[in-house]
């Protein structure tokens, strides 16, 4: 933890901000992808019917919201942090997204999505740890 703070110039406060961003997003994804799955296929309907259903649907709303917000989020945080670091540090957000997408959502995975998280993982380590 000690080295994570120091690398990313950060605080406390920046490093919570930098996680509550992430599950600004992951829970904005979420959102986004129950209300696609409610309005259905895309190749299904005409482009305008689902384009005013994704915009009426209050999941897909929601989802759109939270990322807006996540946006100026991200944008105090480029004010504070190294691109270079927070930047990778956002793809905890694939780790969180794959996991609810598996147990949540109840999509399913095969064995190269695992041994690309486990890359994913390996590389948040190194650029956490490897001053």
């Amino acid at each position: 933890m000690k080295n994570i703070l120091l690398y990313l110039t950060m605080n406390l406060q920046n490093l919570f901000l930098l996680l509550f961003n992430i599950l600004l997003i992951v829970l904005g994804q979420t959102l986004i992808k129950q209300g696609v799955n409610k309005i259905g296929d895309f190749a299904s309907m005409p482009f305008w019917d689902f384009l005013v259903k994704s915009f009426t649907s209050l999941l897909i709303v929601s989802g759109i919201l939270l990322y807006v917000i996540s946006t100026i989020l991200w944008l105090m945080l480029l004010s504070r942090v190294n691109l270079s670091v927070a930047y990778p540090i956002l793809s905890l957000s694939y780790l969180l997204i794959f996991f609810i997408s598996w147990f949540y959502l109840k999509e399913p995975v095969n064995t190269y999505q695992f041994i690309g998280v486990l890359l994913i993982i390996g590389g948040i380590y190194l650029i956490l740890t490897k001053i």
